[in-house]
């Protein structure tokens, strides 16, 4: 495949997984651990539709292609300059047959899609409150990281909407606020069905938690092992290293 042109304060990054790249711009918004983490924790069957909400620059999505035989993934964007990155990362990696991506507002979700029309939901959603140390609202940083175009109840309704009744929903998020997801999730019908949480260091508190919730489930909760990102050295795991390539 042919090197992309990138835009100003645009790189190229590698992923690590079937010679996939992606383009980004540090100076507004790169992946992080959370997003690998999340679609290394989903799964899609051979056949499946996956809509990612809040894709940012597509990481999810093209992460997924690689390792599931999903037929289709759609990425919802509502920053331009992201989805346009997401796009063309898509095309460098000539997966436009299964990966499509789209510009637009999760809250209106259901005016883009048809309702009921996914096998399975993921999003890295915004993890702060909306004016939590928030300083620059209108910055691409802070869209991606505080509830300033959509809550959490925004995402929830939206992915309950898209997915058809036994759907999987996939979730990255802060442990702080479980308790307020899970009331969330089942006011949607979003049934948490497995959790996994993250820790920086075995004798550290968990800063992530996976979740996967079931579209109309019946309550029944599994709590994994938890995932444990670095040995004492400051290495990475061996999980870590050899599941999700860092």
């Amino acid at each position: 495949m042919e090197a992309p042109k990138l835009k100003t304060g645009e790189r190229l990054d590698d992923l690590q997984r079937n010679g996939f790249q992606i383009i980004q711009n540090p100076e507004k918004f790169c992946f992080g651990m959370d997003a690998v983490l999340l679609s290394a924790f989903a799964s899609a069957g051979k056949g499946a539709r996956v809509l990612d909400l809040g894709t940012g620059t597509g990481i999810i999505p093209i992460l997924m292609a690689a390792k599931t035989q999903a037929k289709e993934l759609v990425g919802l964007e509502i920053q331009e300059e992201s989805a346009d990155m997401a796009m063309r990362s898509v095309m460098l990696n000539e997966i436009a047959d299964r990966v499509r991506i789209v510009c637009g507002d999760i809250k209106e979700a259901d005016k883009i899609f048809e309702p009921a029309s996914f096998d399975v939901v993921t999003t890295n959603p915004p993890y702060m409150i909306m004016g939590h140390g928030l300083r620059n609202p209108e910055g691409p940083k802070a869209i991606a990281r505080h509830e300033v175009l959509c809550d959490l109840d925004d995402v929830l309704r939206a992915a309950k909407i898209m997915l058809h009744p036994g759907g999987k929903f996939y979730m990255v998020h802060r442990p702080f606020r479980l308790s307020e997801i899970f009331v969330a999730m089942t006011k949607h019908r979003l049934e948490p069905k497995r959790v996994r949480f993250v820790h920086p260091y075995a004798d550290k508190e968990p800063s992530m938690v996976l979740i996967e919730g079931l579209r109309d489930g019946k309550p029944r909760l599994s709590v994994e092992p938890p995932l444990i990102i670095y040995k004492e050295d400051g290495k990475y795991t061996d999980e870590v290293a050899e599941t999700y390539g860092f």
